[in-house]
């Protein structure tokens, strides 16, 4: 018994979250179903969209960018469903997965994002690192205006790891 084309892209959808350790943004989920010509990226907002309405999956917005995990109740319909996913699809994921997981976790784990702060007319910018659930390295900074924040959180990912690594140096130090 074949599934319908929306069923499956949701099971398709649950399977990718739960094979990685780290959420997915929208453009990596959508990016893979445009990319093997399984749905538009309106239908895939829509499957998104009815899978969040129904709790198997939740997300975060960071700077525009949606970050979508699996729920426990997403794992479990996964869990019960995942034969009803053809073979030949469910390669193709683990594929995707796999040829992407490196840059895909990079993407998800450096993030930063910028707000008005409550007390005067400055910005705080908060840059962070991950490593699975765990923080690495997270600062918050106060900047004077909103460009100057845009500017730090467009830097932070391309400047994340030499100011993680410094920071690391200069604080194991040794004092003479």
């Amino acid at each position: 018994m074949s599934v319908d084309p929306l069923t499956l892209y949701k099971l398709m959808t649950l399977y990718m979250l739960n094979k990685v350790n780290f959420p997915l943004t929208n453009a990596q989920l959508s990016g893979f179903f445009q990319e093997k010509g399984y749905t538009t990226y309106i239908g895939f907002q829509q499957v998104l969209t009815e899978l969040e309405e129904t709790q198997l999956i939740s997300y975060e917005t960071i700077r525009n960018t949606y970050y979508y995990k699996i729920t426990k109740d997403g794992v479990e319909t996964i869990n019960f469903f995942v034969n009803k996913i053809p073979v030949e699809v469910i390669d193709d994921m683990d594929i995707f997965l796999v040829d992407n997981k490196y840059e895909m976790r990079n993407e998800v784990a450096t993030t930063a994002d910028y707000f008005h702060a409550s007390n005067n007319q400055d910005f705080v910018v908060s840059c962070k690192i991950k490593e699975g659930n765990a923080t690495l390295i997270e600062m918050n900074l106060s900047v004077p205006s909103e460009d100057v924040a845009e500017m730090m959180c467009n830097n932070w990912r391309n400047a994340s790891q030499d100011i993680y690594s410094s920071v690391m140096k200069t604080l194991m130090k040794e004092k003479k």
